[in-house]
């Protein structure tokens, strides 16, 4: 498996993780032995960077990969999140230390593990400047319980003030062929500061895969809201699905492998991390580390590609993200 930094001063991950938020339930259920053998697989096949997060299915992920991790920790760079409370109001940030502190002992318990590697907030909490949560997350490293500091959905100007409290080894946002948001601001101040891209719905959530059909998708399963699969946004990216198959076709490759392989080819410091529960797909991503596309073909995908029609999340979420 081709390897990358994660930032600067942070390991050496595969170039391609895994992203556990379906095995947690936000695509509807999932059969828990199938995402247990899913995890041991990327373990055996390379792949060292598992993502996760304390609120997807109520820890339910979290508990997951720390099974799979099971007599294997060596072979993982664990990455979790923390900074999201739910309510009946639905999920909002909580950026305030001592809730960032409150919540590490639990994720340790069920990773089962003594620290992570890469420890993330998972949102920008406007009411707590960022310096007071950094803070807290480096104060966890000191403590010996966290090895690295990470942020999502981050602003540039929010990375520059967090990066004086402590090196921030990755942000993870978005960032894929329909949605490059990261290109104009982002991802120039990451590089200035040393602090890798880990790209997250590198593939549209499934969509960009080819594989996605809203009709078939199950209850539970946030993509139901996703405005991008609705109306005329929907009518809309199946063209754009349409022009990514086509092109896959004539490279001999899957819509997913070549989705895949343009996030990877944007540089040497963006790892993706794909989201899957099942061994098949975990195969097929895989193989995408192995894809080199011509400088030609770059130009090609990226043209014809433009920005996805709609939001990326409904108005609630959509507020939370970028600050």
């Amino acid at each position: 498996m081709l390897t990358r930094k994660l930032g600067s001063s942070g390991p050496s991950v595969s170039a391609i993780g895994l992203g556990t938020m379906g095995i947690g339930g936000s695509y509807g259920p999932a059969d828990e032995e199938e995402a247990l053998n899913t995890v041991r697989l990327a373990l055996d096949r390379g792949i060292s960077l598992i993502d996760t997060a304390d609120f997807y299915g109520a820890g339910a992920s979290e508990r997951a990969v720390g099974a799979a991790l099971a007599g294997r920790r060596d072979d993982a760079v664990v990455a979790t999140k923390t900074g999201m409370q739910f309510g009946p109001g639905g999920p909002r940030p909580n950026g305030r230390p001592e809730f960032i502190k409150s919540q590490l002992d639990g994720s340790l318990e069920r990773l089962g593990v003594d620290y992570v590697d890469l420890y993330y907030l998972a949102r920008v909490d406007p009411e707590v400047p960022i310096e007071e949560s950094v803070g807290a997350l480096a104060d966890m490293v000191a403590a010996g319980k966290v090895r690295h500091v990470g942020l999502c959905e981050a602003s540039a100007k929010t990375l520059r003030r967090a990066s004086k409290v402590h090196p921030i080894a990755a942000l993870q946002t978005e960032y894929s062929l329909w949605e490059r948001h990261v290109e104009a601001e982002i991802l120039p101040t990451l590089r200035e500061l040393g602090t890798a891209l880990v790209a997250y719905r590198p593939l549209g959530s499934g969509f960009l895969s080819g594989k996605v059909t809203v009709d078939r998708l199950r209850s539970g399963d946030f993509r139901l809201g996703d405005p991008r699969l609705q109306g005329d946004n929907l009518n809309q990216n199946l063209r754009l699905l349409t022009a990514v198959q086509e092109f896959a076709d004539k490279k001999g490759v899957t819509a997913a492998q070549l989705a895949l392989a343009w996030v990877l080819s944007r540089g040497d410091d963006i790892i993706a991390i794909p989201g899957t529960k099942r061994r098949k797909y975990l195969e097929e991503n895989i193989e995408a580390a192995g894809i080199s596309l011509s400088d030609g073909e770059l130009e090609e995908l990226s043209t014809m590609i433009p920005a996805a029609s709609g939001d990326r999340y409904n108005p609630a979420l959509l507020k939370t993200i970028d600050r």
